[in-house]
């Protein structure tokens, strides 16, 4: 049944991080736009992820708008990164709003295609392409393909002249800028497998500290005439002439530079430097392979992603200077200005409350004008500018709702501490119907996550709580720590939020678990999006 009533005036609005159309009804139940949690179990089973489909579209309006808004000054893409969660629904609602999509396995790319996202709004990224995967991107006319290893250009290019069509291919730069939270999700240090580095092996990065000097020097105030330093060619170290001994032009490093000039001051000496170490980069040297296939390849940009959970521009900025330099340095090299440059995903969100979040509106102004500042520091035009978010889209419009089972108190050692250190003497392990095998993070990243008693209020009173799932490791751990009711009882909904990226994305088959369904809620009611796994699915893929 599809119940229909509405939040009345005793409905209470909920925190960032459960999604907007979520609240509290006046018998403490958690609603979403007016279901209650109770008649969503009943109806499509637990465990179940409710995602709130009006939360994603306004998610992905507002970030197109705040891109565009703060790079008021040059043209942007965003793409939504579905790897976070794919469903043909999902791909529907974010490319509505304008938005490409970015995939990186033949899977991703079939739904893609069979939600009807036509060629030109998808981008095909991956470490490790099959040449079905790089076929089907050609034939579909992809956006982009992002190219990911020395090998892959003539690979590119060999498929695109078989079928007679031209790639559009940018390249994945490993920027040397860390940032994120888990290791396992900071994607710009060298040691990895992602992308190509943009310096040398052993490269002393300080050499790139003159573009912390080039913006300074950009934001000073214009000097007056009478301020003015004397113009170089009448400074009395100045060497008017060359290797060919005719030459009698300066040439500011901001500009197509001239070693030859000795008398350029010491930050153009040390901007010349600083390109010349990215000329002797492996990135550098594949962007030149690429630009070897003119008719088979249109080299359309370079790409950076640094990591997820990012909480503000700083790390932005950092990746987004360097890559000006490469684009900048290769215009110099080949005389080719790369039209674009992603600067992937990695916008936080909250998981619990008090966490950090990404201000989009903020942070994206930040980092359009340390953009800005570093492409007039370099005398080059800005590139088309675009973003790669998944998880800002998707994950605080998404809960899971499990039903609680066996309830244990468990007495604690002397000297044992909660999160905050407080000493505790027990601990209540609340069991619930799912486990990691919808929900992986906690076990994989020691990702914090909190949950609230769903289909009640709960007494007043509270217990410090482990929610942990049903199977066979000691690790199975959903919410390492939170307080529940300590009436909590078997039978009782538990509501997990912050779980629509990389929860059903991860979900796994460990112990034969099935998938849980995914349930699309809005203002126009609720309908399964992906369908609950069965026991006869497993069946079915055992021909033994």
């Amino acid at each position: 049944m599809n119940e229909t009533s509405t939040p009345n005036a005793a409905n209470t609005p909920l925190s960032q991080v459960w999604p907007a159309g979520c609240s509290i009804d006046s018998t403490g139940a958690l609603t979403f736009h007016g279901r209650s949690a109770q008649s969503l179990l009943d109806e499509f089973g637990s465990p179940l992820y409710v995602m709130d489909t009006d939360d994603v579209d306004a998610r992905a309006h507002h970030f197109i708008h705040a891109a565009a808004t703060a790079f008021s000054n040059a043209t942007t893409h965003v793409s939504f990164a579905a790897k976070a969660f794919m469903s043909k629904e999902v791909l529907r609602l974010v490319t509505n709003a304008g938005m490409l999509v970015d995939t990186c396995t033949l899977g991703e790319m079939r739904i893609a295609l069979a939600a009807g996202v036509p060629g030109r709004r998808l981008v095909l990224h991956g470490n490790n392409k099959s040449d079905e995967e790089i076929e089907l991107a050609i034939r579909e006319g992809f956006a982009k393909i992002v190219v990911d290893a020395p090998d892959e250009p003539a690979r590119i290019a060999a498929i695109a002249h078989r079928l007679g069509k031209t790639a559009r291919v940018m390249l994945r730069v490993t920027t040397g800028i860390h940032a994120g939270g888990h290791e396992y999700i900071s994607t710009a240090h060298e040691d990895q497998k992602f992308g190509m580095a943009l310096l040398p092996a052993g490269a002393d990065p300080s050499a790139l500290n003159v573009l912390d000097e080039l913006i300074a020097q950009e934001s000073k105030p214009s000097q007056t005439s009478a301020e003015a330093p004397e113009p170089a060619a009448r400074r009395q170290d100045t060497h008017t002439v060359g290797h060919n001994g005719q030459r009698d032009l300066q040439y500011d490093m901001r500009s197509p530079y001239d070693l030859d000039a000795s008398g350029i001051s010491k930050q153009d000496a040390a901007l010349a430097e600083a390109m010349d170490l990215v000329a002797r980069g492996p990135a550098l040297a594949v962007l030149k392979e690429l630009y070897r296939y003119p008719g088979d390849l249109e080299l359309v940009g370079i790409h950076s992603h640094i990591g997820s959970q990012i909480h503000d521009a700083n790390a932005f900025i950092e990746a987004a200077k360097r890559m000006m330099l490469l684009r900048k340095t290769f215009y110099a090299t080949d005389a080719y200005t790369l039209p674009e440059v992603d600067l992937g995903g990695g916008y936080s969100v909250a998981y619990t409350e008090g966490e950090e979040s990404m201000d989009i509106d903020v942070e994206l102004q930040r980092l359009a004008t340390a953009v800005t500042a570093i492409n007039r520091a370099l005398g080059i035009p800005m590139p088309v500018i675009s973003f790669e978010p998944g998880r800002w889209i998707v994950a605080p419009t998404c809960v899971t709702l499990y039903r609680v089972g066996a309830i244990k108190h468990v007495g604690l050692p002397d000297g044992t501490t909660a999160k905050d250190g407080s000493p505790i003497s027990e601990r209540t392990y609340v069991s619930v119907d799912g486990g990691m095998s919808d929900n992986i993070r906690p076990a994989l990243y020691d990702a914090d996550y909190t949950a609230r008693l769903a289909n009640r209020a709960g007494a007043a009173g509270t217990m410090l709580s482990r929610v942990v799932g049903i199977h066979c490791e000691s690790g199975d751990i959903l919410v390492h720590e939170c307080q529940l009711p300590s009436d909590l009882k078997r039978g009782d909904i538990l509501a997990v939020p912050v779980t629509g990226a990389y929860g059903r994305a991860m979900a796994s088959n460990y112990n034969q678990a099935t998938f849980p369904a995914v349930v699309a809620v809005s203002s126009s009611g609720a309908h399964v999006m992906l369908r609950r796994q069965t026991i006869d699915d497993l069946l079915g893929y055992d021909l033994g």
